[in-house]
């Protein structure tokens, strides 16, 4: 029998409903979960409802089949930031690179307090460049641009591209790419690439 002040500390992890989103996501019930980890169906609806908090090689056994660590159940998801509000004011504005006499672009990061980002997001100001000046850099993964003003000439490998305001483009960022506003009228938009 645990203590109150042992269990007060344990429900704060919420593992029981970490395993039941777990099994949700992935469409497995209580009698398949069972079969896959040798525990009884009975055993694990009690873990899901908090009834019974399970042992470390029990949850090893869970967390095996889900291909998760046991950390993923003594994460504190408060402190995961699974939300996180960016405010304008709290931005701040970097160059492509720093040091560079001509950038391409400025921008500023739209989701700096997630720790465990899927994606990132970021709002980018072009800056005019001769087609010569436009440097290439690639990176894993995939982009996605929505202009949000302007005019922006894309280079992604060999190819020219131009999008205007409300343009979008999705392309393969392991490709070569490079970016400058074309014309005098501010060009804005909102970058968002997969880490």
């Amino acid at each position: 029998m645990l203590s109150p002040t042992l269990r007060e500390g344990l429900q704060r992890y919420s593992i029981g409903e970490k395993l039941r989103a777990l099994r949700l996501r992935k469409k497995i019930g209580l009698v398949e979960l069972g079969r896959h980890t040798e525990l009884s169906p009975a055993l694990l609806s009690k873990i899901e409802r908090g009834k019974l908090f399970p042992t470390l090689p029990t949850l090893l056994r869970i967390a095996m089949v889900f291909s998760v660590g046991l950390e993923f159940f003594f994460s504190d998801d408060r402190k995961r930031r699974l939300l996180a509000i960016v405010r304008r004011k709290e931005r701040q504005r970097f160059p492509e690179k720093p040091g560079l006499g001509e950038v391409a672009f400025h921008f500023e990061c739209l989701d700096f307090p997630v720790v465990e980002r899927k994606l990132n997001a970021y709002y980018a100001e072009f800056q005019p460049l001769a087609p010569a000046q436009v440097r290439l850099h690639q990176h894993p993964g995939i982009e996605f641009i929505y202009l949000l003003s302007g005019k922006l000439g894309l280079r992604i490998g060999e190819d020219e591209n131009s999008l205007e305001k409300g343009d979008a483009i999705y392309f393969d960022s392991s490709f070569a790419h490079g970016y400058r506003r074309i014309g005098n009228s501010a060009c804005a938009a909102l970058v968002v690439t997969t880490p």
